[in-house]
């Protein structure tokens, strides 16, 4: 077996042996299910609650994309703003500190006292968490341009505009990438926890009407459900950042 197949199976191979190891403790343990369900009642409980777990789960889909995508558009704009002024990183950056301190879940009462229940309090949680890390890598990422090349591209006659869109913001892609995959897993988290206190659907939502009845199994199926959902979006931006900032990883082995 080379080393390549080894890596594709060793994430497989180490989620059932993680699975094996919950259910043999729960069975030989006999815990209740009420406290820890065994991954196969987890699993019962998918296929017994699918239609209603994937109406919720398209849900929670679209409120988490949604929210992504205004955090990269922002991100992006605030972290090449942010980036290319030391008098904007020096000002802003601890304000985005302070910010991104605040548990979002605080946040989301305000949300619902602006917006009401639903929907947009929770895109907005996935933005708000989701935004950060899209702002911070991209700012180091033109921030830390060497001084020696910003010198060398003045003299050959570069502009502080060219320097920036032909050398900066090229520079910053891999940090920006890189950023996505962190992003889309906390706008997962956002827009769970706002279903979970200000939702009428979506997979939190659905998790807390089942844990408010004792039906823990399904609870532990919609955790199942975000986790396949984040993993699936993790890697499809892993995907991306290979395909789009190749030339950053040459010689290296790919282990996404």
């Amino acid at each position: 077996m080379n080393t390549t197949t080894r890596l594709a199976l060793a994430p497989w191979i180490a989620t059932a042996a993680l699975l094996l190891l919950w259910e043999v403790g729960c069975r030989v343990f006999a815990v209740e299910e009420f406290l820890l369900p065994t991954p196969s009642a987890a699993l019962a409980a998918l296929a017994q609650y699918a239609e209603a777990i994937w109406h919720n789960a398209i849900f929670t889909l679209w409120v988490t994309l949604l929210g992504f995508a205004l955090a990269v558009v922002f991100g992006l704009v605030l972290g090449v703003a942010t980036g290319a002024s030391r008098l904007a990183y020096a000002a802003l950056y601890p304000m985005l500190i302070g910010f991104n301190s605040i548990p979002k879940v605080a946040i989301v009462p305000i949300l619902v006292i602006w917006f009401g229940i639903g929907a947009v309090p929770a895109v907005l949680t996935a933005f708000l968490i989701s935004f950060f890390p899209i702002v911070v890598n991209v700012a180091t990422g033109i921030a830390t341009l060497e001084p020696e090349l910003e010198d060398v591209l003045r003299s050959l006659g570069a502009r502080r505009s060219d320097i920036l869109l032909k050398v900066g913001l090229p520079r910053a892609m891999p940090y920006f990438f890189a950023s996505l995959k962190v992003a889309i897993t906390l706008a997962f988290v956002g827009s769970v926890i706002s279903e979970t206190i200000a939702g009428n659907r979506g997979i939190g939502y659905l998790m807390l009407q089942a844990s408010s009845s004792f039906r823990v199994p399904l609870v532990f199926a919609g955790l199942i459900v975000v986790a396949v959902m984040g993993i699936g979006m993790y890697a499809l931006f892993a995907w991306v950042e290979r395909r789009m900032t190749g030339w950053a990883f040459r010689g290296q082995t790919p282990i996404v």
